[in-house]
């Protein structure tokens, strides 16, 4: 099991900045894909960026140009820099992570597959 815990969020006004923190806990296991999703009542879940293990970065249109994802792999943390902060950034930003997850069978590597995993959510609100 993969354990996602995030700091960071609060209010802000617009203009402003803020950074999001997740950091990925548990035991034997390897991160895939990290990142964050928001989600505001009534519509579905978005991808605002998730940055996969090669560097490569999915980042959402709206949020070009003004959110940076860094990842420490070291720690398993992924950042959020959020810049320029507009009033439609309000939500709720949920840390994502796809691991794959292992054990061992006395001295044989078992993999056990990737699955999603999600954080507990914070509140980024931005006040116009």
């Amino acid at each position: 099991q993969v354990q996602l815990v995030e700091s960071g969020g609060g209010s802000v006004q617009a203009g402003g900045s803020m950074r999001l923190s997740c950091v990925a806990s548990g035991s034997k296991f390897t991160i895939n894909s990290m990142g964050w999703y928001r989600e505001v009542p009534g519509k579905e879940r978005e991808l605002v960026a998730v940055r996969a293990k090669d560097g490569v970065v999915n980042l959402e249109d709206s949020v070009k140009g003004r959110f940076t994802i860094a990842r420490d792999g070291a720690v398993n943390t992924v950042y959020l820099q959020m810049n320029k902060l507009k009033p439609e950034d309000t939500a709720i930003y949920y840390c994502y992570a796809d691991a794959s997850t292992y054990t061992y069978k006395g001295w044989t590597r078992v993999d056990q597959g990737n699955r999603d995993y999600w954080g507990q959510g914070t509140r980024v609100s931005v006040a116009s």
